[in-house]
């Protein structure tokens, strides 16, 4: 049985949004489409049943929408998180205090390890940690201690090898059920063989990113392939366009941190 949400805290994209980390050559975001995007993203999680808390946009940090990456939250308690790149070492400062008012304990990640939370994918039987460009065996390795502490078996994923895959979940996603989303270049791995795998085409690789919450299931807009084949699995989906994250590659999951 997939974990039950009943929260999620979102940040607004800031004005420089499109100044942030990117490796995507498809141009640069339409700040004001983004808004429209982001808005429509958190309507679907209240009308969910979620409560959804958005902190305010930091000019700062262009990167700090996808906030998924500075923090691990389970039902068991949370973690801060190390980021990857450098530039964004400083938007977990907002994302603790707000954690802060829901977890009376927030362990951290602390150098020379890196954690980015879209490296970390929590199944029904335990957490997969990707070790990528952006979470090292450090913070990998420290987090599973941490998760451990929260009764939840942990196990590294190197993804290193994979080309273009920033995070663990531009790649992979839990579906619930035993069941995954994956692109064809992971679908292999080790890690992964207990699952029944849901391999995506290539040409579709960024519908993978995709988000269960509760009894529904949030997939990219655009992508008709992948949502007939979800479909057909049953799932309850809702699509979402997400356009303007995808040039700063961005995905679904993290524009959210839901518990």
């Amino acid at each position: 049985m997939a974990t039950t949400f009943t929260r999620a805290i979102l940040r607004t994209p800031c004005a420089n949004f499109a100044d942030g980390v990117t490796t995507s050559a498809e141009g640069r975001p339409d700040l004001a489409r983004a808004l429209e995007q982001h808005r429509a993203y958190a309507k679907s999680l209240r009308d969910l049943g979620l409560k959804v808390t958005i902190l305010p946009p930091d000019e700062n940090h262009p990167d700090s929408t996808f906030i998924e990456d500075t923090a691990v939250v389970t039902a068991g308690g949370a973690v801060i998180t190390r980021p990857g790149a450098p530039s964004r070492a400083g938007e977990t400062r907002a994302v603790e205090a707000a954690l802060a008012k829901t977890f009376t304990r927030l362990d951290h990640i602390f150098a020379p390890g890196t954690v980015d939370g879209g490296d970390i994918c929590e199944t029904d039987d335990g957490v997969l940690i990707g070790i990528s460009a952006r979470t090292n065996e450090a913070g990998g390795r420290q987090l599973a201690g941490f998760l451990s502490g929260f009764g939840l078996a942990a196990e590294l994923v190197d993804i290193r090898a994979v080309p273009g895959l920033l995070h663990l979940k531009t790649g992979v996603s839990y579906l619930g059920e035993s069941r995954i989303a994956v692109i064809p270049e992971v679908a292999d791995l080790p890690a992964l063989r207990r699952f029944e795998r849901v391999v995506v085409d290539p040409a579709d690789s960024y519908a993978a990113n995709c988000v269960r919450v509760n009894d529904q299931l949030l997939v990219a807009a655009g992508y008709p392939r992948v949502v007939e084949r979800l479909d057909r699995l049953g799932y309850r989906l809702l699509p979402l366009d997400m356009s303007e994250f995808r040039k700063m590659d961005g995905g679904l999951s993290c524009l959210s941190l839901r518990f």
